[in-house]
């Protein structure tokens, strides 16, 4: 418990105690004055009873108060929620528009690298056909300068 609510607690059993211990003295009629008129009525229990008539006042007040309280909060919980929709929609749409992003560096990596690779391969492609040419052209040359050993007539 709080440390007010003890304190009231402790307050409120005081008074009970006091009004139980002096209930005849409370109970007491004297004459009581208005201002414009007056009349005979035990004054402590009148005391007693707008005691407790404020005392009822103060805690129908601090209810409205927390009922109030728990409708700002929970009109806050749900505008942060809202909030939180609204940030999540936007880490999404950048979530989004990353993966995009991502994927069309990826394909045009992917296109730049399969053109390398096809470039090389006719380069390689040329090249082997250099090499063939070249070493069917020295076989030539072999056979020819064979053959001019072999029939030097010719």
């Amino acid at each position: 418990m709080a440390f007010r609510s003890i304190v009231i607690l402790l307050v409120v059993a005081a008074i009970a105690v006091l009004a139980a211990l002096n209930w005849t003295t409370l109970a007491t009629p004297s004459a009581i004055s208005l201002g414009f008129t007056s009349f005979q009525a035990p004054l402590g229990l009148l005391m007693l009873g707008l005691t407790a008539l404020l005392g009822v006042f103060f805690i129908a007040y601090v209810l409205s108060l927390q009922g109030s309280v728990l409708l700002e909060t929970r009109r806050h919980v749900k505008e942060m929620q809202a909030q939180r929709e609204l940030a999540d929609r936007a880490e999404l749409s950048r979530f989004t528009e990353l993966r995009t992003y991502l994927e069309s560096q990826h394909q045009q990596g992917q296109a730049a690298l399969l053109a390398r690779i096809d470039a090389l391969e006719s380069h390689f492609a040329a090249r082997a056909q250099e090499s063939d040419n070249a070493t069917a052209a020295y076989v030539g040359q072999l056979e020819d300068q064979m053959r001019m050993r072999r029939d030097p007539v010719l």
